[in-house]
This record gives structure tokens, sequence and C-alpha cells, in this order.
């Protein structure tokens, strides 16, 4: 009998409801069971945590475009009697530029226009563009040598946030909700929060690639909260739809979902109907998430002028640590603008005073609610910028062009020991000198802070096992607690 006909006559009306009523039973109950369950048995993949975890989240403050290392904490002091100087041979070693700067006839070398100072007991270097940071420090581990291999934003952010530089890999969000699960049952375990930008004009804009699940379920991929309408698209029931209405069309979904799961063997449809579940229970929980209304004035102060405007930065580094409270796993925070080819004392000041005293404040208001101990947060760009000038250099203006070859980043709260810096670069911000850190290193530190072996997370598809840190990656072991 040809297969198609043999359905047709087996999905009878009778069928179709003995099957589905079965199905949705199974259904409901493994929904009444899970929440019990979930007290004893990890919901992710990883049954129990291979390392003794300090974190059970992360806030990854990820800025956008490439902020410069030489203006923010890479303090080089002896490049302000080289200004205006070529950059020697000796230190570019032949090594690629963008085709942005590839046809200068010079590369003139520009220091900072903004002092730095000292701050903390730790002394670290901090530029004056960051004076709320600078009073962070000792909370802080200072990564002065990260590295990468990537030339340019597509590739650069892809590596930093799935592991490769080529799309369709899953994103570290999804990779440590496949991993560990979720710790709410009202959220998704990863959420993506993207800022408005004001300090540049025209920012880069971002792919939801970069939030994806890739090839791992459909479930563990990211979430994103929009500031405008509703946070989440489709999340108000439309003219006429309650949610006794709404319960029983789901209902009915699930049974479709559980037909054919039970007929077919498709996973699919068993994530299908998680999802709408999960869409089902946010409409309760988001509204109550991004409500403000009672947050302290002392909080919202802190934050600083921005918060009570819906998707600034300010405003989504609070939502972030009320995420943080409700146990989600992975906050993404994107904050676009940072690609200074030109212009870059004006756009890097702008870009500061949005971003500087928010996360500064994220820091501080995470630890007076004993919040920090167990929430790891990363504060990174894709790559660093050049010592050279793009373009003309003027008394009071310059650019700077990519560069992978050195940038900083900083870490805080579960794993970290607070009051480091580690590694650093020659006189020129241009090579790495001392204790060099790979992206693949960084990953594979986060995720070692959650209690996870870069090594052992893996997932098979197309004939191999993959893994965020890809084929290498060691931890970090200096700046941990």
């Amino acid at each position: 009998m040809d297969i198609l006909e043999r359905t047709r006559i087996e999905l009878t009306r009778r069928h179709f409801f003995s099957r589905g009523a079965t199905g949705l039973g199974v259904a409901a109950l493994g929904s009444l069971l899970d929440r019990e369950a979930r007290a004893s048995t990890p919901a992710g993949a990883l049954e129990a945590p291979q390392l003794t975890p300090r974190a059970k989240r992360v806030i990854f403050l990820f800025q956008s475009g490439a902020p410069s290392q030489i203006e923010t904490f890479d303090h080089k002091p002896a490049l302000i009697g080289r200004r205006g100087t070529e950059l020697p041979d000796s230190i570019r070693r032949g090594q690629r530029v963008t085709g942005m700067t590839a046809g200068q006839k010079s590369f003139p070398v520009v220091p900072s226009i903004f002092p730095f100072a000292r701050h903390g007991k730790s002394g670290a270097w901090v530029s004056s563009l960051l004076p709320h940071t600078a009073g962070i420090v000792d909370d802080l581990a200072i990564v002065k040598s990260l590295h990468t291999e990537a030339i340019n934003h597509d590739p650069a952010i892809s590596l930093m946030q799935t592991g490769s530089q080529q799309p369709g890999r899953p994103s570290m969000g999804a990779w440590l909700s496949y991993g560990l699960g979720s710790q709410n049952d009202d959220l998704p375990a990863f959420v993506v929060l993207i800022s408005l930008t004001r300090g540049k004009p025209n920012p880069q804009g971002l792919l939801s690639r970069l939030w994806t699940n890739g090839f791992l379920p459909s479930h563990h991929q990211g979430v994103k909260l929009r500031s405008i309408g509703d946070p989440v698209l489709y999340l108000s029931d439309p003219p006429g739809i309650d949610r006794a209405l709404r319960r029983d069309m789901l209902d009915g979904i699930a049974a479709l979902n559980t037909l054919r799961a039970s007929e077919t063997g498709d996973a699919t449809a068993l994530a299908r109907l998680e999802q709408y579940e999960m869409a089902f229970r946010m409409q309760a929980s988001v509204p109550e998430l991004t409500d403000l209304s009672g947050e302290s004035q002392g909080t919202l102060d802190m934050y600083g002028p921005d918060v009570r405007e819906p998707g600034t930065f300010a405003a989504n580094c609070l939502l972030a640590r009320r995420l943080a409270e409700r146990d989600v796993r992975f906050i993404q925070l994107y904050h676009r603008g940072w690609d200074a080819h030109g212009n870059l004392p004006k756009e890097m000041a702008a870009l500061c005073r949005e971003t500087d005293q928010p996360a500064a404040a994220l820091i501080r208001d995470l630890e007076r609610r004993g919040l920090l101990d167990d929430t790891l947060v990363v504060w990174a760009g894709e790559f660093g910028r050049s010592v050279y000038s793009q373009g003309k250099l003027t008394k009071d203006n310059y650019g700077r062009d990519h560069h992978g070859r050195c940038f900083s980043v900083w870490l805080a709260g579960g794993g970290v020991r607070g009051g480091v810096s580690l590694g650093e670069t020659d006189d020129y911000s241009y090579n790495i000198v001392r204790d060099p850190v790979h992206v693949h290193d960084l990953q594979a530190t986060i995720l070692h802070c959650l209690g996870i072996d870069h090594e052992r997370l893996t997932f098979g598809y197309q004939g191999r096992r993959h893994r965020l840190t890809d084929v290498r990656g060691e931890v970090v072991e200096r700046i941990l607690a």
C-alpha cells in the first residue's frame, strides 16, 4: 500500500482524538511533574556540573564595533613623544591591515588625547573617559592581552559570540541553555537586549544569528526583548482572545504536536510545544519583569539619567540585574557604535557617557543584593583599534582602524578575582609581549566559572562533536578566585 494512502486511512477522526487525547495527557502530566523534577534534576544536557561552579549565570555586556584599548585600559605614556611618527616596521612585522587603511602611504602613530590615572587599591590604569568604571576596578579582572584572528566585524563578532568566524554555530547563550538548562520556569534561559545608541549615528546592525541556537534544539535560541511595543513580538493576545481561550488553543496545538512526535519521532514537534508553553507563561512574567515602578529612586539614580528611557544602555543594565534576580542563565546585552574609523575623540566620549555609569552601577547593584558572587559579568568588544591614525591626523581629531592583535576586556563577579590586571602589550599597544589570551581562552574561562569543562560540552552534528571553543582554548587560571 502507498504510504500516503496508509496515512490517509489511519488518520480518521476517531484515531486522531484518541491519540491526541493520550498525547495531551502525557504532555500535561509531564508539565506538572517537571517543576518538581527541576528541584533535584538539572534541566540541561549535563547531568551535574563537571567542575565546582562559582557562577550560576552570565551577563555579557558586548560593545559592538570594538572600543579602543588605547582610550580605555591600555595606558601607553611613551606614545605621547611619538605622535605623528611612522609606525616602525619592527612593530608592524608585515602584519595585514584592513582594506580601509591598506592604501595609506603613511601610518602615523597617535596617542590617546584622554589622560589616564591609577585607581583603587589595585592601582589599575583607567582612562578619564571611564570615571565610574574607575571606581569599581577592585572588583574587576582586566585582561589587556586578548587577541583574535578576525580582522573585520562580522567574523570577529561571530567568533566572540559563537566560537567560529563562520555563521551558523550556536551562540554562547545557546550552549549554556543546552548544557545547564533553565533556572526559571517562566522566562527563557537566554535573553537578548539591544541598546539604543546616541553617540554614533547609524551604527552597524546586529544579525539575529548572533543569538541563534545553530544546530542545537530550537528552544535554546536567545529571546530578544524589544524596547518599543510588546517586549516580545505577539506577547499580547489579539482582541477577542482571553487567557482561557488561549489555554484551549494551546491545548489543541499540544495535542497535534504530541501526535506528530509519537507518529514520526520528530523532536522539533516537542520543541514547538515547549516554546508555545513558554510564550504563554511569558505573557505574565515579562510585563512584571519590565515594570520598573518598584525600583527605588536611589537605584534609578545610580544607573544614570537615561534609565527611565526604554532601550537605553542604562535601562538595559537595570533589566539585566532584574533578569539575574530571576535566575535567567545568560543575559546578552549589546551596545553598538564603537567603530571609530574617524572622529574617535568625540564619538568615544559620547559612547562612554552612555555606558560607563550604567555598567559600573550594574556591578554595584549586583554586589549590594548579594548577586555578584554567583553572577559573572563580562565587558568586551570583538577586537581592538590600531595605534596608527586612519585618515588624516590633526591636533584634536583622529580615527583608528581594526586591530585584532591585542585588545582589553574586563570580567567581574562569580569565579573571578577582583583587582587583577593580566597581560601586557608593547609600547605601541600593537603586539602582546606577556600572557596572551585568545578568544577561545576567554570562552573556556567563562564556561569554567559555570562549572563546565569546555572540552566536554559538545554536540554531535554532521559527523563530529562540536563545542563552543572549537579545537582550542585554555582556562585563564590567573584571573580566577
